[in-house]
């Protein structure tokens, strides 16, 4: 009679469980790596600030202030309308699911309520835009865009 190990029922017997430990390990290593970005994990604070937000997106709608977008490859123009003087704008793009790929760039006055930005990457689909004159704003434009 063989020895156990040298037998094909005992190594077909421990491959099955064996395999399920293997998957399991390989799920929670793709859990971990590629974790769901929609949950914040301060969101007693995060709560706190939406009272800030609105205050300041509630002074944009006194100033009567609206943009419009338009783009170009890299090349976004933004079109404001109401009663601003800024001669720089910063401009925050959030991806809707992925906040890696959030970044927010400056923007700068082209002419009179036309504002100009080379964003550094080709972005596509569709994103959540702030826009407001940086830290310390006391308005704030937000909504969505198709790009």
């Amino acid at each position: 009679m063989l020895p156990w190990y040298k037998q094909f029922w005992p190594w077909f017997l421990i491959i099955l469980p064996g395999t399920a430990v293997v998957a399991t390990l390989y799920t929670v290593v793709i859990a971990n790596q590629y974790a769901d970005d929609l949950v914040v994990d301060d969101y007693y604070k995060e709560g706190l600030a939406i009272n800030q937000q609105l205050t300041r997106q509630s002074r944009a709608d006194s100033l009567k202030l609206t943009a419009r977008f338009s783009h170009e490859q890299r090349q976004l123009d933004i079109r404001i309308e109401g009663r601003i003087e800024a001669h720089q704008l910063r401009l925050l793009l959030s991806h809707a699911m992925e906040s890696d790929r959030d970044f927010a760039v400056p923007v700068k006055l082209v002419a009179q309520g036309h504002y100009r930005v080379l964003l550094p990457q080709l972005i596509k689909g569709r994103w959540h835009w702030t826009l407001d004159e940086g830290v310390g704003s006391d308005w704030r434009l937000d909504g969505d865009h198709l790009f």
